[in-house]
């Protein structure tokens, strides 16, 4: 009877010996963290760390260090603020034909490729009035349009002269001549894969567009300065008006 009162006896719990503790290297036992704690001390981390503007692109110093002292000792300016400056860039492209002719899903590529090549949105233009020799009605999307201004101008100006302008096929130089009476220039390219933005794999259809550069020039000859000033490959073979 007495070996059987022992059995059903409960022993005392106690602290274990040492060593006999499991969860870890020593008998150490681990202390877990709430879920969650890691990460508000990221949160924490990065809100107390002061983030970095992004830097200015190059060639608005280009135009402050070099393109402002040429054209002031070109054109002999009094102050600086006469000297001409790139207003805008307005990038167009002309749907037309696929729209009339009732291709599903070319307006939504073209908008999807020039986004990607603007950084930036494209707006749809719409129709003004209805042209029945071309199937146009009034209020119907026949392009896009892109304005750009400040920090992604020049960052779209430096794309274009240093990547997509040498991408061209047998480019023998822009047209000098092809500016307004304002000073604004107009171009284009006849197909979007020129930009290295545009995945060539993906293009279903080649589509030009137009790139007009808005300049506060007050001649043809400042417009073209300014843009030469920039790195513009003119042709040089043509007289210039």
């Amino acid at each position: 009877m007495a070996e059987d009162k022992a059995k059903h006896e409960k022993k005392p719990k106690g602290p274990k010996p040492d060593g006999a503790q499991g969860g870890g290297k020593g008998g150490e036992k681990k202390v877990r963290k709430p879920k969650g704690v890691a990460a508000e001390a990221q949160a924490e981390v990065a809100e107390d760390t002061p983030q970095q503007p992004a830097p200015p692109p190059r060639l608005i110093a280009t135009y402050r260090e070099q393109v402002v002292p040429a054209l002031t000792q070109r054109f002999g300016y009094t102050n600086r603020l006469a000297v001409p400056r790139l207003e805008k860039i307005v990038i167009s492209m002309g749907l037309g034909k696929a729209v009339t002719a009732g291709e599903k899903g070319k307006m939504e590529q073209a908008e999807k490729e020039l986004g990607v090549i603007a950084g930036q949105r494209p707006v749809r233009c719409k129709a003004k009035k209805s042209v029945a020799n071309f199937k146009v009605r009034e209020g119907q999307e026949t392009g896009l349009k892109v304005t750009l201004r400040g920090d992604r101008m020049y960052e779209f100006l430096d794309r274009l002269i240093a990547l997509a302008i040498p991408r061209v096929k047998d480019f023998r130089g822009l047209n000098p001549n092809a500016f307004d009476k304002a000073g604004n220039y107009n171009f284009g390219f006849t197909e979007q894969t020129v930009f290295p933005e545009v995945d060539s794999a993906a293009v279903t259809f080649p589509q030009g567009m137009n790139i007009t550069m808005v300049t506060s020039a007050r001649s043809i000859d400042e417009g073209r300065e300014l843009l030469r000033a920039f790195g513009f490959p003119f042709r040089t073979d043509s007289k210039e008006k």
